[in-house]
């Protein structure tokens, strides 16, 4: 099983030195100097003559309910992957006294949230939905329907038991290490007081949305909301049947062409009478094959497939395929990998790293060249074509695939409004929006601007108070980025745990890197519990050897990150942001398990201090 290479320009046809300077010239004329200060925490927004709160919940009606206030082993904050397979690895290792804290109303996280038109997973779903063997559950296609994966996600907490011990529709307020009691005194938006000997930290990366911060958009009366709250109510349709009717007499505009948008952009282009799609940096977008589930092929699958495809995966994308192997997946994430194993196998592998890096950075602007060139065969109209052509290395932005999205714009009632010289959306007025210096009348206005992801822990947190030890708090602990053991502890801070993309290895499946730090954390505290302690935390020496040691090998991306359009993926431009999602364990994913395993198996938690 396996499939070709495809065909891209070759590399005499391909003008590399002028693409670098092109690429340079897109970067820059795209940087601002605010920053992440050009977005604003929705919570913080009037628009649309209404507060729009994104911490509260306009999915499923919240349920009045008395306040908890308990001592509890652990407590996991979050409820979407991360705090989904944070949970099944306690109950793997024995714990049960714990429950899951979330504002939204159910498991799932950024997939409970997002209920847009077509909302797909984007890349593999066999990889992507972890424990498939255990669940037994199969994806019905490659690319998952949003539905059906939280409906997994219930499932997960269900089948674990834990479902019914969530506390949904809560925000916590504060955490507060109690030195007397060695327990985390928790306070919530409920109020909720909670006495948790273990705190474990999973709360994503997609859980807070953001906006542009626009001048004069509360000022604008027409119709206002973000992708991850979207309004059926307004727009006709429902999640599972996206007939967005009441659009029929609505001019729509919609903010972004990232991996949120290339899905809405074709429902709201079939529906709405007037669709004008505001555009500062154009994706990647690919081909997408989504075949339905073959039944002989998923029972022919043998014990471990699923592990086997998640590791092909990460070679492909992070790494390189093994001599010989075949590429599983497929699509845009393994096209360099699956080209470059093809080309080796025939002309020789590289003698050096140095070599193969050059070979992957000429394949990299072979492939872009073929995907721009993707964007002319689909788009007939060519400003509009060549606006749309990404100028970046492959992996600057998160890469796309769409049947759709590109051919939406051949129709009559959709505009692409290019505003990459003006460094995105100008402002607003009471009717509409301004783009070189033209009010252009709009009924609604949709923010598919994507979530806090790299901005500094407080906004992405959202928690007013984490104090540990002595009363220091997080925020301060962290200021200029991580520091920690392994990725999931830090000193000052006992008996709390992080999961996410915080100093540690990176897996190519999110939920691979995201279950095995929770069967890291489920280890250490159970082996605490079981030796009678009641407090565990990394000493200063053990944090400051792992920190000195993760920057000694950290992957330099900093001249790759140089030649990047402005996005979450850098921080909007910074060349080595303190909390960028890529910096990781610089030999690789299967260094970093050999490390940590290592570590758990000689049972003696080296740098850990029990109490």
């Amino acid at each position: 099983m396996g499939c070709e290479p495809t065909t891209t320009p070759d590399a005499k046809d391909v003008n590399i030195p002028a693409l670098r300077e092109k690429y340079r010239h897109e970067r820059d004329r795209r940087l601002r100097s605010d920053g992440q200060a050009q977005y604003v925490r929705p919570t913080d927004h009037v628009a649309g003559g209404h507060v729009a709160d994104y911490t509260t919940d306009p999915l499923k009606p919240a349920i009045v309910r008395d306040p908890v206030s308990e001592d509890l082993d652990v407590l996991v904050l979050g409820a979407g992957w991360g705090g989904l397979l944070a949970a099944q690895h306690l109950v793997k290792a024995g714990i049960t006294d714990f429950r899951n804290v979330d504002t939204a109303g159910d498991f799932g996280g950024v997939w409970y949230w997002n209920r847009y038109p077509g909302i797909q997973c984007d890349n593999d779903a066999y990889c992507y939905l972890p424990l498939l063997e255990e669940t037994g559950f199969m994806p019905s296609q490659k690319f998952s329907e949003g539905a059906e994966i939280q409906g997994y996600c219930r499932q997960i907490a269900e089948r674990g038991g834990f479902a019914e011990r969530a506390l949904f529709h809560t925000h916590v307020t504060t955490l507060v290490w109690d030195e007397d009691a060695k327990r985390w005194v928790v306070t919530t938006n409920c109020g909720d007081a909670i006495r948790a000997r273990f705190v474990i930290m999973a709360a994503g990366v997609l859980n807070m949305p953001k906006l542009p911060s626009v001048p004069g958009i509360e000022t604008f009366k027409g119709k206002i909301f973000h992708s991850a709250r979207w309004d059926y109510d307004y727009t006709g349709g429902t999640w599972d049947n996206p007939v967005l009717d009441k659009l029929a007499d609505k001019r729509v505009a919609i903010v972004g062409t990232g991996a949120t948008a290339i899905q809405i952009v074709p429902h709201l282009g079939q529906y709405a009478q007037q669709l004008h799609v505001i555009q500062r940096t154009p994706s990647t977008v690919d081909e997408r094959p989504n075949p339905k589930t073959d039944p002989a092929w998923a029972a022919s699958l043998q014990p471990g497939w699923q592990a086997e495809r998640q590791a092909n995966f990460h070679r492909a994308a992070m790494e390189m395929f093994a001599p010989g192997e075949p590429d599983l997946i497929c699509d845009i994430w393994t096209e360099i990998s699956r080209n470059l194993a093809a080309e080796f196998a025939a002309d020789g592998y590289p003698q050096s790293p140095e070599d193969f890096m050059a070979a992957r950075e000429v394949m990299d602007y072979r492939v872009m060249e073929r995907l721009r060139q993707r964007v002319e065969d689909l788009v007939e109209d060519p400003a509009t074509a060549e606006a749309l052509k990404p100028f970046y290395r492959h992996l600057c932005k998160r890469p796309l695939s769409s049947n759709t999205f590109y051919p939406t714009f051949n129709q009559p009632n959709v505009t692409l409004v290019d505003v990459s010289d003006s460094k995105g959306l100008e402002g607003m007025t009471e009717a509409g929006f301004i783009a070189d210096d033209k009010e252009i009348p709009i009924d609604c206005m949709i923010f598919a601007s994507g979530f806090e992801v790299t901005s500094s822990l407080e906004r992405r947190w959202g928690i007013e108070t984490v104090a540990g030890k002595g009363g220091v708090s997080i925020y301060d602990h962290w200021r200029h980025g991580p520091r920690t053991l392994y990725g999931t502890m830090t000193d000052n801070f006992p008996n709390q745990f992080y999961i996410g993309y915080i100093q540690g290895g990176l897996n190519a499946s999110v939920t691979e890197q995201f279950g095995r730090q929770g069967e890291d954390i489920a280890h250490v505290i159970a082996e605490t519990m079981r030796r009678g302690k009641s407090v565990v935390e990394p000493t200063k020496a053990a944090v400051d050897g792992y920190v000195a040691k993760f920057r000694e090998v950290e992957l330099d991306l900093s001249a790759f990150q140089s030649e990047c359009t402005p996005g979450y993926f850098n921080n909007e431009g910074e060349t080595k942001p303190d909390w960028s999602l890529f910096r990781g364990w610089g030999p690789g994913w299967t260094s970093y398990r050999a490390m940590v395993n290592a570590w758990r198996d000689t049972g003696d938690l080296e740098g850990l201090a029990l109490s």
